[in-house]
C-alpha cells in the first residue's frame, strides 16, 4: 500500500512539472540556505580551529586597546605598544615564556619593473620561534641578524613569484617603499587567513622595521608562548600586572590594552560564526515554512480535483486510512523532493563559496540526514489537513463531483 502511495505522488509529480516545481520553491530555498549555511559554518569553524592548531594552543596576545576609562575623553586614541613594552616583558615574563613583538603595514615592494602590495612585517628576535615557518628555500634569520637590525628580509612565495618569477631570489636586493632588504629565504606557500595572505608577507628585523618604514618604535602587538596551557592564566594575571606598572594605570582605573589567548580568541571567533548562522538559518527556516502552506494549499487543490477520483476508490472499498494514507504520502514524497533537490543546490553553492573563502568544504551527514528528515516531517505536517479532508469526504457525494 505505501509503495504504491509512493508510486501514486511521483506520478502526480509527473503529471504537474510546473505546479509541482513552483509549489516545492519555498522548500529548496529553505533547505538549500540552511544546507549552505551550515557547510560554509562548519568550514569557517574548522579554518579558525586549523590555523590556531597552527599558531598554537599556548599563545598569549598583549595589544592596545581603547581607554575604557569614563573619566577619559571618548576621542581619545590607545596609547600604543613600543619596545619599552616588549623589553621589560621579555625580562620579566622571558623566564616563564617566549616574548616576541612585530609590527606591520602595507607597502609596494618592487624589484626593478616588477612589483606588488605586500605586507611587511618586522619581527623581534624570538618570532621566529612562535611559529612553524616553513622554507621552500634559503634561511630565516639569525639572532645576530635580528639584534643587529641586519638589512635583510624573508619573503612570501607570491612575493617571490611576482618580482622573480621561476627564478631564485635569494640574495637579491628588493625595495619596500624608499627602503631595501636583501633576500635571505622564501616562505613555502601559507595560502590565505583570516589576517590576511600569508604569502605576500615580507619579515624583517623590528628595529630596521621601524628605523626605515614606519618611523616609529611602536609595537603592534607582543606574542608570549606560555609553557603549558595550565599555566596561562596565571601568566596572563602577571603580564596586565606588569603592564599596568609600564602604563602607569592607577588603581581601580581600566586597562587601556588587552591580554587575550588563542582559547578566548577560538570561542569568541566560534561565538560570531554560531550567531550569524542561528540568525540567517532562522531566516531560512521562514522559506521552510512558506514551503509547507505551499505544499497545503496545492494538496487541497489535489483534493479538490481528485474528488470523483476518492468517491471511486472509496466505492470499490479504499477505506477513509487508505484515503488519509495516500495524500499524506504524497505531500511528503513532495516535500521531500524538494529537500532532496535544496540539499544538492546547498551544498554546490556551499562548495563555491568555501572554495571562494579558502576554508575547507566539511558537509555534515547528520546535518543532512536532519534537514532531509524534517522537510518530509513538513510534509507529513502541512498535507495533513488537506489529507484528513480527502479522506472525510462522503463516497456518494465524491461521485457526484464533475
Amino acid at each position: 500500500m505505501l509503495l504504491e502511495s509512493v508510486r501514486l505522488a511521483l506520478l502526480s509529480v509527473v503529471r504537474n512539472k510546473m505546479r509541482s516545481f513552483l509549489t516545492l520553491l519555498g522548500v529548496i530555498i529553505g533547505v538549500a540556505a540552511v544546507i549552505a549555511l551550515l557547510t560554509i559554518g562548519g568550514g569557517a569553524r574548522e579554518k579558525i580551529r586549523s590555523e590556531m592548531a597552527g599558531l598554537g594552543s599556548r599563545l598569549i596576545f598583549v595589544f592596545a586597546g581603547m581607554p575604557t576609562d569614563p573619566s577619559m575623553p571618548a576621542v581619545a586614541t590607545a596609547r600604543a605598544l613600543t619596545n619599552t613594552h616588549l623589553l621589560s616583558l621579555e625580562k620579566t615574563i622571558g623566564p616563564y615564556g617566549i616574548v616576541a613583538g612585530h609590527a606591520e603595514t602595507r607597502l609596494r615592494v618592487s624589484y626593478g619593473a616588477r612589483g606588488l602590495s605586500g605586507q611587511i612585517l618586522g619581527v623581534s628576535r624570538a618570532y621566529f620561534g612562535l611559529r612553524d615557518w616553513s622554507l621552500k628555500r634559503g634561511r630565516l634569520p639569525t639572532a645576530v641578524e635580528l639584534a643587529s637590525n641586519a638589512s635583510i628580509c624573508v619573503v612570501g612565495s607570491k612575493v617571490s613569484e611576482a618580482l622573480f618569477g621561476v627564478e631564485n631570489p635569494i640574495g637579491a636586493r628588493i625595495r619596500l617603499g624608499s627602503s631595501h632588504c636583501r633576500i635571505v629565504g622564501e616562505l613555502s606557500a601559507r595560502g590565505a587567513s583570516f589576517s590576511g595572505d600569508q604569502d605576500t608577507i615580507v619579515m624583517m628585523p623590528l628595529g630596521l622595521f621601524q628605523t626605515r618604514i614606519s618611523g616609529k618604535n611602536d609595537v603592534e602587538q607582543i606574542l608570549i608562548n606560555a609553557p603549558s596551557e595550565a599555566s596561562i592564566p596565571t601568566l596572563k594575571a602577571k603580564v596586565a600586572e606588569e603592564m599596568r606598572r609600564l602604563r602607569r594605570i592607577a588603581p581601580g582605573r581600566n586597562d587601556d590594552f588587552q591580554v587575550e589567548d588563542m582559547a578566548e580568541y577560538m570561542r569568541q571567533a566560534s561565538s560570531i560564526i554560531g550567531n550569524v548562522t542561528a540568525i540567517l538559518g532562522a531566516i531560512a527556516a521562514i522559506s521552510l515554512l512558506v514551503g509547507g502552506i505551499g505544499i497545503m494549499n496545492i494538496m487541497l487543490v489535489s483534493v479538490t480535483e481528485r474528488t470523483r477520483e476518492i468517491g471511486i476508490r472509496m466505492a470499490i472499498g479504499a477505506r477513509q486510512r487508505d484515503i488519509l494514507v495516500q495524500f499524506l504520502t504524497e505531500a511528503s514524497v513532495l516535500s521531500l523532493l524538494g529537500g532532496v533537490i535544496g540539499i544538492g543546490i546547498g551544498l554546490g553553492i556551499a562548495w563555491v563559496v568555501t572554495a571562494l573563502m579558502n576554508v575547507d568544504f566539511v558537509p555534515s551527514l547528520a546535518a543532512i540526514t536532519a534537514i532531509a528528515t524534517v522537510s518530509m516531517f513538513i510534509g507529513i505536517v502541512f498535507g495533513f489537513f488537506p489529507a484528513l479532508r480527502g479522506a472525510r469526504l462522503d463516497p456518494i457525494d465524491a461521485l457526484r463531483h464533475e
